[in-house]
């Protein structure tokens, strides 16, 4: 059986920077926050976003968590 650990996390907001002029499509903004501690878990990571995202210009789009996983015979 294969045994997964996470080895690093990583936090991203994306913002709505307004829409591209020449295609009206919507443009986004993206922030990434490094070292995030690998045992926080989703209600953690949604305050501590939404507390970053008050601290912005752009209105927040979406909210993504980014692992980085080794995986290994257990």
């Amino acid at each position: 059986m294969a045994v997964a650990e996470i080895l690093t996390s990583q936090l991203q907001l994306v913002f709505n920077d307004g829409n591209d002029t020449s295609t009206g499509k919507p443009v986004y903004k993206t922030k990434n926050f490094n070292n995030v501690k690998t045992s926080a878990n989703a209600d953690q990571l949604y305050a501590v976003a939404l507390a970053f995202a008050d601290l912005q210009e752009r209105p927040l789009y979406t909210i993504s968590r980014k692992d980085s996983t080794s995986i290994a015979e257990g």
